[in-house]
């Protein structure tokens, strides 16, 4: 018996992680004390509110072993499509669906969110912990089983793989969320990747990817009807228009890029100053809450927040390396893709690198289910740290 074998899971918590989730909270607080200076209410309080929330969430999820994760895998990964369904079966009985006072409200062209006395509440966010979880569980089993590795066996997983991620993908596509569904893609992709499929199947997976997009680009060109009747929305195509050509746009599908790409480049190298900023930006604290960052503290500032991106994302891959359990592994990799992209995205559009999808940045954005959602995976990624043996003799 080890010295770890005596402790607890809380004794044995990974301080380092928590400490930058600390700095994310607190640059989170200060960014969005300044964005929201043009609305009522305080939206720092309530984001601190969702903050306690997680906390709770991470304070349950570290209560259980994560080997029990894996036999609730498909309860949770079962309420996550349930509360998802209810979003497309709602409206169809609900007479006021699209106001402001329905359940399930028509926002910007999507029905993502349910709202019950005043409070949103988007399934899909929870819906990205519930899969990597449920995906996690599909590939440890499976290589339990399969342990000589032939093709068809590879064959095999992909098809579980694929038959548990386009249900939920189904139903975020139909909402519909372009934002989402690609988070969603991205975490199925980074666990495939740790799958330990062969790499002639991914790359072969790569090349049907891409004729898949170079297709719809094709439509585009030359039937431009069907493209927009049963591919993509008007308002979708608009958002690939306004990242395009920005200025041509200014005053319509280009005006939250041009006022991001004027308030990073005004910033300069120290920025305007905190609350200094005059850049106008229609809900500046959620998705383009880095854009604030960048004109009030410059490239010092932003710098600062990817470095502590860099950081989390550090111990996260040593949390999965050090894993003694598979399936702990693999809920830290489907972790890594999930925050990872959406940190990527959300700085990408706005810099005008990646189009404008809705993706907030994480533990940085308002919001309180995307806050929560992250939390959670956190909270995930302590466990496994927590109950990683280390052994003299391995």
């Amino acid at each position: 018996m080890t010295n770890s074998d005596r402790e607890t899971p809380f004794q044995q918590i990974d301080y380092n992680l928590l400490f930058i989730l600390f700095l994310l909270i607190c640059s989170s607080c200060i960014a969005i004390y300044s964005a929201v200076g043009q609305y009522e209410g305080n939206f720092v309080i309530k984001q601190m509110f969702w903050y306690s929330v997680g906390f709770v969430a991470i304070a349950f999820v570290m209560i259980l072993d994560f080997d029990q994760f894996l036999k609730l895998s498909w309860y949770i990964y079962g309420l996550g499509l349930f509360l998802l369904s209810g979003i497309t079966v709602i409206p169809m009985v609900d007479p006021n669906a699209g106001t402001p006072d329905a359940i399930v409200p028509l926002i910007n062209g999507a029905q993502s969110w349910y709202r019950v006395g005043g409070i949103s509440f988007q399934p899909s966010e929870l819906m990205k912990v519930a899969l990597i979880i449920t995906i996690a569980n599909v590939i440890t089993i499976h290589n339990e089983r399969y342990k000589d590795r032939l093709i068809r066996d590879d064959l095999l997983l992909l098809g579980k793989v694929m038959l548990v991620s386009i249900p939920p993908v189904f139903l975020v596509v139909t909402q519909p969320d372009l934002g989402t569904t690609l988070v969603f893609i991205a975490i199925i992709a980074s666990l495939i990747l740790v799958s330990g499929i062969r790499w002639r199947i991914i790359l072969l997976l790569t090349l049907i990817f891409v004729m898949f997009i170079s297709a719809l680009v094709m439509t585009y060109l030359y039937f431009p009807e069907f493209f927009l009747q049963y591919i993509l929305e008007g308002y979708q195509l608009n958002r690939f228009y306004g990242w395009l050509q920005p200025y041509e746009f200014e005053q319509g599908f280009g005006f939250q890029l041009v006022k991001s790409l004027l308030a990073i480049g005004s910033g300069q190298l120290y920025g305007k100053g905190f609350t200094e900023g005059n850049v106008y930006f229609p809900e500046a604290q959620t998705d383009f809450i880095f854009s604030v960052i960048g004109e009030e503290f410059g490239f010092m500032g932003t710098s600062f927040i990817i470095s502590l991106f860099f950081l989390l994302i550090y111990r996260i891959i040593h949390a999965a390396l050090e894993s003694n359990d598979p399936f702990g592994s693999y809920l830290c990799a489907g972790v890594i893709g999930m925050i990872t992209f959406q940190v990527f995205q959300n700085i990408g559009m706005t810099i005008g690198l990646l189009p404008i999808t809705g993706i907030p940045l994480p533990f940085i954005s308002y919001g309180g289910s995307s806050t929560l959602a992250s939390m959670i995976a956190i909270g995930l990624v302590l466990n496994v740290r927590s109950r990683t043996r280390n052994y003299m003799f391995d």
